[in-house]
């Protein structure tokens, strides 16, 4: 077998027939592209870095304590309140986001305090600084004209920057725009089932992403496909090594990755074809910092440099496994795993359909799986589902 690809064969247009219906559809990526407005879009990882790491030098964060904030409602607008925080030249604007952190961390409803006067909401507010037991927080500000409060956390939030997130990825995949070997991806033509690794970069197919309160990068390898086995009509199942990443250095979410290999993206970003799919996470915790630098930085340094050889041996292995020959064979296999009557019909005729024969492999029955679990509306079952397929394939390899 021809385990991996240097030279696949191309399209005339130039780009590579994919086999979309295997393997699962993630829309992780797809969700960040429908939700980001043009300002939140960038086109080079160069550009990104530039913004967050300015956002970063212009920011300051301590530790204050909690009762010497003094809130105020502004003179001049009635719907705006601002902060006096200890030690502090002038007073700060809380953001929408920091404000609902600062009512969480002293126990009151941010959504009912937004609907109230700003003079009533700050009597609310201060009342609850004064009484709060957590004593401290930690607070971002950012000075961009006037100085606004970022994020107001708890004293032990371990902060990671967008931009050494950003950073990390820049020092294995320089611009993401073709420098290196990874990239913003392509897009895949639904009426040819080629995907084309090789479109413009713009608003619009951009992966990268950055608001006020996070960051989000997806790139690929897509011009180096890889091989792993063959599709039932005798053309190459070809796959893309990929990876997303994302932060908050507010507080709104985690530090993340994610990679895995995949069959195509298409024009709305949803990812198509996705098999291996790893991820970890990092909460923002007291040695979150230290976390970053010795296990999400390599991790994603590792993946940019590692074989593709144990995901094909895997799937290689999987496709090898025979371990039913007989449609007894096939129900029992699913039913001691854990599936019922209807999903194991529903796998096994899901194969039976896509490949025009019944399922014989560990290979066969996790391409069914994860089929099915495409169908499944409440995302616990899907996921379920998905976990399943996962262990039979860490099984075979």
């Amino acid at each position: 077998m021809n385990m991996q690809v240097l030279d696949a064969p191309r399209s005339s247009s130039g780009g590579y027939k994919v086999d979309v219906s295997r393997g699962e559809r993630v829309g992780r990526v797809s969700s960040e592209w429908f939700s980001r407005p043009d300002d939140e879009r960038f086109l080079s990882l160069g550009e990104l870095a530039r913004a967050v790491r300015d956002r970063a030098e212009r920011s300051r964060t301590r530790v204050v304590e909690s009762a010497l904030i003094h809130v105020e409602a502004s003179r001049s607008d009635a719907e705006r309140l601002s902060l006096i925080l200890p030690g502090a030249d002038a007073p700060v604007a809380p953001t929408h986001w920091s404000f609902g952190q600062l009512a969480s961390q002293v126990g009151a409803p941010a959504a009912y305090l937004r609907q109230l006067p700003a003079a009533l909401a700050g009597i609310n507010l201060q009342y609850g600084l004064t009484q709060n037991r957590a004593e401290q927080v930690k607070t971002l500000e950012t000075d961009d004209g006037r100085v606004e409060l970022r994020a107001v956390t708890g004293p032990d939030y371990g902060r990671i920057y967008d931009h050494e997130l950003v950073e990390a990825v820049q020092r294995i995949a320089g611009d993401g725009t073709g420098d290196t070997r990874w990239k913003v991806p392509g897009v895949l033509d639904w009426s040819t089932g080629i995907y084309n690794p090789r479109v413009d970069i713009t608003k619009d197919t951009t992966t990268l992403y950055a608001s006020d309160r996070d960051v989000f990068l997806f790139l690929v390898d897509d011009l180096n496909p890889i091989e792993a086995g063959r599709l039932p009509d005798g053309s190459p199942d070809l796959f893309f090594r990929g990876f997303y990443c994302w932060n908050s250095e507010v507080g709104a979410k985690t530090l993340g990755i994610a990679s895995f290999y995949l069959r195509a993206v298409c024009q709305n970003r949803c990812l198509w074809g996705v098999e291996d799919f790893e991820e970890i996470t990092i909460r923002h915790s007291k040695y979150a910092a230290s976390r970053f630098a010795h296990e999400a930085a390599p991790a994603l340094l590792n993946f940019a440099n590692s074989s593709p050889m144990p995901f094909i041996n895997g799937v290689k292995a999987a496709r090898e496994k025979i371990v039913a020959r007989s449609d007894e064979d096939r129900a029992e296999f699913l039913r001691r795993r854990g599936f019922s009557k209807a999903e194991t019909c529903k796998i096994i005729d899901a194969v039976l359909t896509e490949e025009g024969r019944p399922p014989e492999s560990i290979f066969d029955f996790v391409q069914g799986i994860t089929a099915v679990a495409r169908d499944k509306h409440h995302q616990d079952a899907r996921l379920e589902m998905e976990a399943k397929a996962k262990k039979l394939l860490d099984r075979a390899a």
